[in-house]
């Protein structure tokens, strides 16, 4: 324990340093806007859950089945994101980090590391899914009468529900690295992807929500009680952390569930622990080799070639190598992957809304959900700019000083990243609104006015998302997964959903006009209220680009290593 003490002492002490020097530096603001926005979060979360739980408590019988069967989801959930989380961490924390190489040559005894590395795992893993349970089980223990000792309780479940995905997710990381080298991540994280396909499908297959949400395809109210009685997953971590709680909360408490989890918790670190004595040392010898090029030859010269006219040296060499870097990282490339399922996930999501199946929906509905999905097609691409451009400064590292001091220009380094982030996401952002716009049936009016509207947005939300990344860059970096979820992420998203709202409500003008002249049975006409609407759109996606660049642009003139 004295040596596991020495190794967690230096990350204590740097985050210490990290909060003092943030104080120092205008960190009370930071704090300030995160905890506001954290709080306007968990009360929209509180509420919105409150309202759920308060209708089931008032359903006899079957109310605290639901509440049961919500919670159990909700934590089957947490369980599958915290083990993809967590095999993709642990990547980073056992084999990669740049703490390894001195401590794996240090005289410390196998199981400090072993313990030390699977705690920072669980920190960086879990934290924002521990946050997300903080409304959640508010909302429960507030409508069912928790009482003080429902947040001990809650406590006590939690905590071995973050330990078991984390030795689970470290356990499949320390066997596919020695299968496959960490720094030639590309077939494992393939491996990983197709796994966790694998896990979704047999988590909504476990779930079946479609039996809860059609309770008329049961043949009786027996049939839907008794499906409410069955537990979803009686052997997962996540079934009997429900129970525990909703034993508690419903007079029924059952040691067993909770003896079930710290039981299976302990098992699993005695056995990561184990499977860590035997298979660690051979496969940080792995990942001490080369990274694997995958991006190489003269494949890229000849994509390049049709454009090279109309590029100067600097900006096509800026592009290729940025392109080339993205390929590299294989953190990076693989979530390309997990974007198109979740693409396919939207796309489907939109195909099942039941606007033109029974009872013919009024065709208003149909345009206003035509609309209203503008505005959450653009929060996606608000997050992808997120994952993808946002980060696009940081990962320079301090290499950027090298840039800065040669007689490069910096405008060229700016303009490859952005239209590099561009056209994909301006490729993406077509497709997810041609083909909602299609599947909704929406006229040809809705169909130019939202696809007009997404372009601006696209490059309004590109140039905040690079202009942010630029002003609050982060250097010092071990995962680009990280940089996403900074102060400076944060802001990005702020600003680009005031953006977005301001575009919406700027267009519900034309969208009203446009919906008054069909009731009406008059041809649409652009009148001067659509063109004012049309213009301030225009003139606010304008500033939205042109001001970001500028200000990234000049931070980057101003870098301090």
């Amino acid at each position: 324990m004295g040596s596991l003490r020495l190794v967690l002492g230096p990350k204590w002490r740097t985050a210490r340093t990290r909060l003092r020097q943030g104080r120092a530096s205008g960190g009370r603001t930071k704090a300030l806007v995160l905890g506001s926005v954290a709080g306007l979060f968990w009360l929209a979360v509180f509420g919105v859950l409150y309202r759920v739980l308060a209708y089931f408590r008032g359903v006899q019988e079957i109310g605290p089945l639901l509440a049961g069967k919500l919670l159990g989801i909700v934590l089957l959930s947490f369980l599958s994101i915290l083990l993809l989380s967590n095999v993709i961490t642990a990547l980073s924390s056992f084999f990669l980090a740049k703490d390894l190489d001195l401590l794996v040559s240090a005289p410390l005894d196998w199981l400090d590391l072993y313990l030390a590395k699977l705690g920072e795992t669980v920190v960086h893993s879990s934290w924002m899914v521990a946050l997300m349970a903080v409304p959640i089980f508010a909302a429960y223990g507030v409508v069912y009468d928790g009482g003080w000792l429902f947040a001990p309780l809650v406590l006590a479940v939690f905590v071995p529900l973050l330990v078991v995905p984390a030795v689970v997710g470290s356990a499949m990381t320390l066997v596919l690295v020695n299968a496959f080298p960490a720094r030639r991540t590309r077939d494992l994280l393939s491996v990983i992807t197709i796994a966790a396909a694998g896990i979704l499908v047999l988590l909504f297959r476990i779930i079946r929500p479609e039996q809860l949400a059609r309770p008329e395809g049961f043949r009786d109210l027996l049939d839907f009680i008794t499906v409410l009685r069955t537990p979803t997953s009686p052997f997962l971590p996540s079934e009997w952390a429900a129970d525990a709680v909703m034993g508690y909360l419903t007079g029924r408490f059952d040691w067993l569930g909770l003896g079930l989890l710290w039981t299976t918790a302990g098992g699993v670190v005695v056995l990561g622990a184990v499977l860590h004595a035997r298979l660690y040392g051979t496969g940080f010898t792995k990942a001490q080799e080369g990274a694997q090029r995958f991006v190489r030859g003269r494949l890229w010269p000849r994509l390049f070639r049709p454009v090279e006219p109309f590029l100067s040296v600097a900006k096509r060499e800026f592009v290729v190598k940025d392109i080339k870097l993205f390929f590299r990282d294989a953190t990076q490339w693989s979530q390309l992957i997990l974007l198109g399922v979740l693409v396919i996930i939207y796309l489907f999501n939109i195909r099942a809304l039941p606007l033109f199946t029974g009872e013919q929906v009024p065709f208003f509905f149909v345009t206003l959900v035509s609309f209203l999905n503008l505005g959450l097609a653009g929060f996606v691409l608000a997050a992808i700019a997120a994952r993808f451009i946002f980060p696009a400064v940081s990962l320079e590292g301090r290499q950027m000083w090298l840039l800065r001091s040669s007689p490069l220009d910096l405008r060229a380094l700016l303009w490859s990243k952005y239209w590099t982030g561009t056209i994909p996401l301006l490729g993406l952002a077509l497709v997810i609104t041609v083909f909602t716009n299609l599947l909704l049936q929406t006229t040809g009016f809705m169909m130019a006015l939202s696809v007009g509207t997404i372009v601006l947005l696209t490059l309004a939300i590109a140039a905040l998302a690079l202009g942010f990344g630029a002003l609050y860059p982060q250097f010092e970096t071990e995962n680009a997964a990280q940089i996403p979820t900074s102060f400076g992420g944060l802001v990005f998203m702020m600003t680009t959903i005031a953006l977005l709202a301001g575009v919406i409500v700027l267009e519900a003008v034309p969208v009203f006009e446009y919906l008054q002249a069909v009731r009406r049975g008059d041809p649409v006409t652009i009148g001067w209220p659509m063109l004012v609407a049309f213009g301030a759109v225009a003139a606010l996606c304008a500033a939205a680009t042109v001001i970001p660049l500028r200000i990234g642009l000049k931070r980057m003139e101003v870098f301090e290593f």
